[in-house]
């Protein structure tokens, strides 16, 4: 089975920071109303080998590493119900409800993030 729809595209380390500070905003937010959030950050790392690259006395290891943009897990009474990411150009909130709706919110309204999950029944 083919899994590379599902992962989002790799990202450097400045928009991964980025990214986690927004979140940070709207997690603060959503604690101060008793709303659980947590946030995750993937990261991909492999090791493989070239034998016909190995030099003498050097192991033919090589490995590699890709960061995927972090996400906001909305934790309700069901379970997971919302997710919040950041648009990759845009920069705008983009907050996946539980049934698939997604909603887009402008970077500098945080407060509207809390609002529309407030609206979904995230309630604890």
């Amino acid at each position: 089975m083919d899994n590379r729809e599902s992962v989002p595209p790799c990202v450097d380390e400045t928009t991964v920071q980025a990214h986690d500070e927004a979140l940070a905003v709207v997690q603060r937010l959503l604690t101060e109303r008793g709303i659980r959030a947590h946030r995750h950050h993937t990261i991909s790392l492999g090791l493989f080998t070239v034998p016909e690259t190995a030099w003498p006395g050097r192991p033919p290891l090589r490995s590699w590493m890709n960061r995927h943009p972090p996400e906001l897990a909305v934790i309700g009474p069901r379970g997971r119900d919302a997710t919040v990411t950041v648009g990759a150009c845009s920069g705008c909130y983009l907050v996946a409800a539980r049934d698939n709706a997604t909603e887009t919110v402008r970077c500098d309204e945080p407060e509207r993030v809390l609002d529309l999950i407030l609206a979904m029944g995230c309630t604890p």
